[in-house]
């Protein structure tokens, strides 16, 4: 991030702290009476349109956010919280939940494809991109963009991921109309200039430097590499030093035009506006986009299991190990039962099971985890843990012996009774902020959960039996076909 980029939102967060401090409350919580803040009708809007103009589908949903409550311990209350689907005059569909307590709009957008549609003898082009498109778009250089973005208090972001190129956009209501001029000009008309391009990749390959020799990024980077060989996911989102220095502004253009199209977009949008105003907004943020996107169809990896060991050398105090194979998709029935098993096993910090065994009783390591990603070609179960080098034979034995316990076994009633307790609890902190509401939304579309998976969420954690958890974990975990990267001098590396 440039420091123009560092300023802008530094201003922004300043006017959205003012802003919540007069107003009193803050972003996207409901009020102490219970009922929600957010305006849920656009026929309210003065700039209302007709319903041959903009189409409208809401649905009341329960949201778990966190609010005061009457006294210590008491459950916190639910608010009422409207989602309307927006359609634009010309087709383009958004989530939107209105709030006008603050003078805020938040935006979240996706498009499918991620570093996974990187030209083949390219890769990295998509990361590239994402560091380009607010470096000058339309008549504004990039000097001239960044300024403006400071001016208006805009937060403009992009990112890619393996299967997503996202966005985050944030402005001042009073800002929007210039604000979302900027961002359609970064999505439809980058620059791309010689200086901007060479100096975004002089801070990328200065960053793989820096990859290079950090050992958690080298664990990672190593375990991709074995579990999805000759796959798309074997590529870090990054690409490589060669590839990077052989991309061309041609390059960044021409995955644009495939990729970011109107048929490839998922759109969330939280705040100070109405249905009637984003409709047309949305056909002239994205309407210039190419309506249809010319994917590379992407094969579904085959699940990686091992046993594999993978050591690479370097001379650090600790090693850092890397162990996991494949997890579950996403749309599985028994993800949920997985989600909560996670949690007992290493998500769910000091009452996990690994933290207990690795750190508490032995004392190997500060840090132990666990975590799953259902990819959209590939699913996977992943852990790390961080030990003296003296330490790491012990600490992946530790680790082995913990999930076939697990897998044996399964975890206690107690376990699973906490477990979804503190899922269930804490799910209201994910919906405290506009951003963080708008990010919800994206992914809820991104994953097809429907519009009721807020409301429905927390009751199908609790709906998991302690018989449903015992089946899932002897389904999906195989700690004799583990696959394990260690980087750094074990004092007994693996054979």
């Amino acid at each position: 991030m440039t420091d123009l980029k560092k300023k802008a939102w530094v201003s922004l967060s300043a006017v959205i702290l003012t802003a919540a401090a007069i107003a009193g409350i803050a972003m996207m919580t409901a009020s102490p009476s219970g009922k929600s803040t957010a305006e849920s009708s656009a026929s309210s809007s003065s700039n209302a349109m007709t319903k041959q103009q903009v189409r409208q589908n809401p649905v009341q949903t329960t949201m778990p956010i966190a609010q005061k409550t009457e006294a210590p311990g008491a459950e916190p209350r639910s608010a009422s919280m409207n989602i309307q689907e927006v359609t634009s005059p010309g087709g383009i569909k958004a989530w939107l939940v209105e709030s006008h307590n603050v003078p805020l709009i938040s935006m979240r957008f996706a498009f499918t494809g991620g570093s996974s549609q990187d030209p083949t003898e390219k890769p990295g082009v998509s990361y590239f991109l994402s560091g380009m498109l607010d470096e000058g778009a339309g008549d504004l250089t990039s000097m001239q963009f960044q300024e403006r973005l400071e001016e208006l208090a805009v937060r403009m972001n992009f990112e890619t991921s393996r299967d997503h190129f996202l966005g985050s956009f944030q402005t001042l209501t009073k800002n929007k109309d210039e604000a979302f001029a900027l961002l359609k000009l970064a999505l439809s008309e980058p620059r791309f200039d010689a200086d901007a391009m060479e100096r975004i990749r002089s801070q990328i390959l200065t960053g793989m430097k820096f990859d290079a020799q950090d050992p958690e990024k080298v664990a990672g980077k190593e375990w991709f590499k074995v579990a999805f060989k000759g796959h798309p996911y074997a590529i870090p989102t990054k690409g490589t030093e060669a590839a990077l220095k052989t991309i061309t502004a041609d390059d960044l253009r021409s995955y644009k035009n495939r990729v970011l199209a109107q048929d490839n977009l998922t759109i969330s949008v939280v705040g100070d506006i109405d249905a009637a105003t984003l409709g047309p907004l949305l056909d002239k943020i994205f309407g210039a986009l190419p309506q249809k996107s010319d994917l590379v169809d992407i094969e579904d990896a085959p699940p990686p299991f091992g046993p594999v060991e993978k050591h690479v050398a370097m001379k650090v105090p600790q090693s850092v190990i890397q162990f996991g194979h494949a997890g579950i998709a996403r749309k599985d029935k028994d993800f949920i039962a997985a989600y909560i098993l996670n949690y007992i096993i290493g998500g769910g910090g000091f009452s996990s099971r690994l933290m207990e065994e690795v750190r508490e009783k032995r004392g190997l390591a500060y840090s132990v985890y666990s975590y799953l990603s259902p990819y959209r070609h590939g699913s996977v179960y992943l852990g790390g843990v961080a030990t003296k080098n003296a330490a790491v034979k012990e600490v992946i034995n530790v680790i082995r012996s913990v999930l076939t316990r697990i897998a044996q076994e399964g975890p206690t009633a107690k376990e699973l009774a906490y477990a979804k307790q503190y899922l269930t609890g804490s799910y209201a902190l994910r919906f405290d902020t506009s951003a963080k509401i708008a990010s919800q939304l994206l992914w809820i579309q991104i994953e097809d959960l429907g519009r009721d998976y807020i409301t429905n969420r927390n009751k199908m954690i609790e709906a998991v039996l302690l018989d449903d958890i015992k089946r899932v974990a002897k389904r999906i975990l195989k700690p004799d076909q583990l696959i394990i990267t260690i980087v750094g001098n074990p004092k007994e590396p693996p054979a």
